[in-house]
């Protein structure tokens, strides 16, 4: 026991402080909830430790400080104000390399806590705790182009579409961009497909399953759908900031640096963010995402880095407001509850929801559907092909993500169907289209197309972003 600070020490050597050659530059994070001097004993501990204490940031609470507050803690300038606007302002203006939490509930809870650890990982600083310690997950400038990641709240939240939408509508205003997409099926080494010039049929897709490849990885479906260069990368493991355990993203952005092209487009996998720096990042958040998944954990991470946030798969039949903008408005308060009170500061939030969008003419055809849309969106699915696109769907098959079943229900579903309209993704290649020619069908693949509720313009926010890109490259 140290008896002038009153703590054993049972602190473990902390790797970042061994062997520096000076101090690691600290700020600290406090509450009222703490008597002010056993706070002053443990600064004191961190600089037994190496670490120089820059700034005290105090997270609330009042119930041991004096009713005047305090101004300094341990010889340390205390910071006051909004916890989380103050921990912002106070790694801006200080360069801290680390931030140690010396707080604990009620003051912070468990939301109000990742809150802080989220304004910290967008600083690139890592957050520590009593037995806690987040890293930011490595983002370095790789792209000698300009860049725009498009990024998720989880799995099947539409990124692949919004990246497709993003690139055909940029390839469109006259762009030429370059789309890097990682999965977890991605190829051993990173590849490139040039999908501006292939002409991808569903036995090109077959041949590379049969190769052993997944042949529904994101890269061939936006090559495939976008119609532009795509590199496909692959990755494994993911961490709650969306870090990834390993990836060879780098190499391929190295490959994408010398594909022709003005831009290029990160295509995250899952909750994963592309390890790599973009100049502009959007978010895309499914309407069925649950709301701690935006107020907790590090969702406000996420919503920190977008400049702009697609909401997705919004339910309307008719394409009119719904849960959507309940999640835009939750979206807002998040940001509000950061200490972003200045509208200006708030991402681009555009609802949308998905189209199917056959690649080719299915007018007159009968049809059957393989999805992985859940299904509730069936009916409303049969009914915008039969409405727009002038095909009789026979069925739609929701199992395509589900190889056990999907097969069987194909199979029973057929009803003379003479074309399989099929998204790419799962089990598209490997079985839906494979049955689908050994039954003599067409195959005939689906783009899911995001489309504006209400006003929302979605095209138009992606030209923004493939602007706004441009000019902080520069």
């Amino acid at each position: 026991m140290d008896q002038n600070l009153g703590f054993p020490d049972k602190r473990a050597p902390n790797p970042l402080v061994l062997g520096r050659p000076r101090p690691l530059r600290c700020l600290v994070v406090v509450d009222g909830e703490h008597y002010p001097p056993v706070v002053e004993a443990a600064i004191q501990s961190l600089r037994l430790e190496g670490r120089e204490v820059v700034a005290v940031v105090m997270a609330g609470g009042r119930e041991k400080l004096p009713a005047t507050g305090v101004a300094s803690i341990g010889g340390v300038a205390v910071r006051g104000g909004h916890p989380a606007a103050a921990l912002g302002r106070a790694i801006r203006e200080l360069s801290p390399e680390l931030v140690v939490d010396l707080s604990d509930e009620p003051v912070l809870d468990y939301r109000r806590r990742h809150e802080l650890v989220s304004i910290a990982l967008l600083h690139g600083v890592p957050y520590e705790g009593a037995d806690f310690y987040f890293s930011p997950p490595p983002r370095p400038k790789l792209a000698s182009k300009p860049t725009v990641a498009i990024i998720g709240t989880g799995k099947r939240s539409g990124k692949t579409a919004v990246a497709g939408l993003a690139a055909r509508s940029l390839a469109a205003a006259g762009r030429s961009p370059v789309v890097v997409a990682m999965g977890r099926g991605g190829p051993a080494r990173p590849e490139v497909l040039r999908g501006d010039a292939l002409d991808l049929a569903a036995t090109d897709l077959l041949a590379w399953a049969d190769a052993g490849k997944h042949a529904a990885s994101d890269y061939i479906e936006d090559a495939l759908l976008a119609r532009v260069p795509t590199v496909g990368c692959r990755r494994c493991g993911g961490g709650l900031a969306g870090g990834v355990a390993i990836s060879n993203v780098a190499e391929g952005i190295r490959l994408a640096n010398d594909l022709p092209g003005d831009l290029m487009i990160l295509e995250g996998s899952g909750s994963a963010i592309p390890p790599a720096h973009a100049d502009v990042t959007g978010l895309v958040v499914p309407e069925s995402v649950p709301d701690e998944y935006l107020l907790g954990y590090l969702g406000p991470y996420r919503l920190l880095l977008s400049d702009f946030v697609f909401v997705t798969m919004g339910s309307a039949p008719s394409g009119s407001n719904s849960r959507a903008s309940t999640v835009a408005s939750l979206i807002k308060s998040v940001l509000r509850s950061l200490g972003r009170q200045d509208r200006r500061d708030e991402p681009r939030i555009v609802c949308t929801v998905f189209r199917p969008t056959p690649t080719r003419s299915v007018e007159g055809a009968a049809v059957m559907v393989a999805t992985t849309a859940p299904e509730e969106a069936g009916g409303s699915l049969k009914k915008h092909l039969e409405e727009h696109h002038g095909c009789r769907v026979t069925a739609v098959i929701h199992a395509l993500a589900d190889r056990g079943r999907l097969k069987g229900e194909l199979e029973a579903g057929r009803n003379g169907a003479e074309v399989l309209l099929c998204e790419v993704k799962a089990a598209a290649v490997d079985v839906a289209t494979r049955w689908a020619l050994e039954a003599r069908m067409e195959v005939v693949y689906l783009d899911n197309v995001p489309h504006g509720i209400e006003d929302d313009d979605p095209v138009a926010t992606l030209l923004w972003a493939g602007d706004l890109a441009m000019s902080r490259y520069r």
